[in-house]
């Protein structure tokens, strides 16, 4: 029998690779290649344009980050907005707080939202069934171009690499919108990309961030699927001195939202922590 392996294309001359033990769906939507199958070591695997998205093992690092941080650092967040996130997982780990009164999800790609039902589901869970949340196939830049003003906590964005779809994600007029939509301590986050292979995007994002929010920083998370180090998830805040609670603080915010113990890699000593960069990556955020 014959061993199929599929690549990752994210990279021009480095590349990990995944031995297949079924493939799921390959589908063609009007704005990406989708692909999901049955891995040998990752369990379920989600790839979009060729680059691996998400996988059933490794998922929770990157949700709990994204997700966790934010939130407990907000300290009250009740209304959350989530742009892309089609897998299902951010929307269920905001849910996971008892103190989030409504989630709202937007993503383009209906396509993402009904293969991750289908193939995906111990992804989600039981999150698109939950009646706080609002799930709207759209997008997400038309979305935060109409928000009210001040009408949510925190944003939270899961996109793709700034190519292609995902590209509008990373704009002067995206950052401006999330900054007027969200309220006097709101904060946004959003995947920067390996910093080890991806420095521009940290530097970049960063600098439109910067525009329209007083507090610009990152954070670490380290995801295994997402090779070549830390994974950093961009911050940016209306308030400064969100990034600065103490240990102590955080610990009992998560026992209030019901996540303390909870989680698989997310802590009140990770979250403090993963402020604290080393200088190849902090090196992007300065100016």
């Amino acid at each position: 029998m014959t061993e199929t392996w599929v690549n990752e294309t994210l990279y021009p001359d480095w590349a990990q690779r995944f031995r297949v033990k079924q493939e799921l769906a390959r589908v063609k939507s009007d704005f990406q290649d989708i692909l999901i199958f049955e891995s040998f070591s990752h369990g379920r695997v989600m790839l979009l344009d060729g680059v691996v998205q998400i996988t059933e093992r490794d998922e929770f690092v990157y949700q709990e980050m994204l997700t966790h941080q934010p939130l407990l650092a907000h300290g009250a967040a009740k209304r959350v907005l989530i742009i892309g996130a089609g897998d299902g997982g951010v929307l269920r780990r905001v849910l996971e707080h008892r103190n989030v009164e409504k989630a709202v999800m937007v993503e383009i790609d209906g396509e993402v939202i009904r293969l991750a039902k289908e193939f995906l589901p111990a992804i989600s869970g039981d999150a698109w069934n939950d009646p706080r949340a609002e799930v709207i196939v759209g997008d997400g830049i038309d979305y935060v171009r109409k928000a009210e003003a001040g009408s949510f906590d925190v944003v939270i964005v899961d996109s793709t690499d700034p190519i292609g779809v995902g590209e509008v994600l990373f704009t002067d007029e995206f950052y401006q919108n999330a900054a007027r939509l969200l309220s006097a301590n709101g904060v946004i986050v959003n995947q920067c990309g390996v910093p080890f292979m991806q420095a521009d995007e940290l530097r970049e994002t960063s600098e439109r961030r910067g525009k329209f929010f007083p507090d610009i920083w990152a954070y670490v998370a380290a995801v295994p699927t997402y090779v070549g180090g830390y994974m950093t998830l961009g911050w940016a805040a209306k308030a400064k001195g969100l990034r600065d609670v103490p240990v102590a603080e955080i610990r009992a915010r998560a026992e209030k939202a019901g996540i303390l113990g909870k989680t698989r890699y997310w802590t009140p000593e990770i979250h403090v922590g993963a402020f604290q960069l080393p200088p190849y990556i902090s090196e992007n955020l300065e100016g």
